[in-house]
């Protein structure tokens, strides 16, 4: 599976193309399988920004541009690295591309990455022989079918595949392969501890519920987009409640995390803001998920802006918010009066809806406000049920 020089190169050349454009054209490269490079071109697409160490190394190759689209990124791999000692033995089930096989492997000391397609198997064999991963043994085999001969191993991780029949997204448990909840005894059987990869879309206490045993959650976000969540599943655990760790990695290369539980989440009183203060905090996508809506508020000292708005404010400036910060400048009431005259003061701005009866569509519409510029307008509703325009500024690296 080895790339010749001359595959690399069209590959460097044609980085930028219509790929449509060269596989009409592939009679002009008789020597060359382009069907295949251009795969190799698209997958590269996929994996220049998450996985920039992968993107910068010619020699790797890709087995299906589906598998670049569905990987871990570098970030959320190395995060990932974390939760493994260096004296542990890992199994990947459901190794696909790889990448957290090998994030994984520069931390354990053996991993056994198993994969049912062949295609798959024969990429990672030569991808980690590329990257000097010598303590990765390759099996071509499905998981589920030989779970009694699974190695003993420490860890079982897996990424349970998310797309069904015409390959189409699916986000419940039972419907991923391989089928968590009923595969999930039958390897804590076999290992002390099972880490798995699910959907974002997925609902944590519902998961939670399903997953006896899971002793942390890990709700993965990158520039503010939640991409993973990482259940920590133990064969004995005295643990009632979770730990829920919200990690938010920003596009500065920063990391903010915010870490509670789910039983402190439901004792913790709600502070409501009587009236909207000086600053704005809008917590990041991975506390939004896992709803740490007044646990946040608790620890930082915020108000509420609306008990459904996940909005707070304060009149003193909170440093280390995990989430993005404004000074508020105006505070408008929703009104058809000043929908039809805000843009002549606005005409551009960076808008955000919660919990309004507009989409931020429908409010630009209304409005004339164009995307973009330094504004930011939150369109929210108050603790009395008032609707109201919040224009404010971005505050950054506080």
């Amino acid at each position: 599976m080895n790339l010749t020089a001359e595959e690399k190169q069209f590959i460097r050349e044609h980085a930028a193309d219509d790929t449509n454009k060269l596989l009409l054209g592939a009679r002009k490269y008789p020597q060359l399988d382009v069907p295949f490079l251009v795969d190799q071109i698209l997958s590269r697409r996929q994996i220049r920004e998450k996985l920039p160490s992968w993107y910068a190394n010619e020699d790797l190759v890709f087995p299906a541009k589906i598998a670049a689209e569905q990987c871990s990124s570098e970030r959320t791999a190395l995060y990932k690295q974390r939760l493994v000692s260096s004296s542990d033995t890992l199994c990947d089930l459901t190794g696909g591309l790889g990448i957290d096989s090998y994030f994984f492997s520069r931390k354990v000391s053996q991993l056994t990455y198993i994969e049912r397609f062949p295609v798959y198997c024969e990429a990672a064999r030569h991808n980690f022989q590329v990257l000097g991963a010598d303590n990765i043994t390759v099996r071509n085999e499905n998981s589920v079918d030989i779970v009694s001969d699974l190695p003993e191993v420490d860890v079982f991780y897996l990424d349970p595949a998310r797309r069904g029949e015409g390959n189409k997204r699916v986000f419940a448990l039972s419907d991923c392969e391989p089928d968590l909840p009923s595969l999930l005894p039958r390897l804590l059987q076999k290992a002390p501890r099972v880490i798995a990869k699910l959907s974002p879309m997925a609902d944590l206490q519902q998961t939670e519920s399903l997953l006896p045993g899971t002793v942390a959650i890990h709700v993965l976000s990158v520039r503010n987009e939640c991409k993973e969540l990482l259940f920590d599943i133990r064969r004995e655990t005295t643990v009632s409640t979770p730990l829920i760790y919200c990690v938010d990695f920003t596009a500065a290369g920063t990391e903010r995390s915010f870490t509670f539980t789910g039983e402190e989440e439901r004792n913790v009183p709600l502070a409501l803001a009587a009236q909207v203060g000086t600053y704005l905090y809008e917590p990041n996508a991975s506390i939004l998920k896992a709803g740490a809506f007044k646990s946040v508020a608790r620890q930082y000292g915020v108000e509420k802006l609306h008990v459904s708005s996940h909005l707070y404010t304060s009149n003193s400036l909170v440093g280390g918010f995990p989430g993005r910060t404004f000074q508020i400048e105006n505070i408008l009431p929703f009104s058809n009066k000043v929908c039809k005259s805000i843009n002549q003061e606005i005409p551009q701005a960076n808008i955000t809806v919660r919990n309004f009866p507009l989409s931020v569509d429908e409010l630009r519409k209304k409005t004339k406000i164009q995307e973009g510029g330094d504004v930011y307008l939150f369109a929210t509703t108050l603790s009395d049920g008032e609707k109201v325009l919040v224009v404010c500024q971005k505050i950054s690296n506080i």
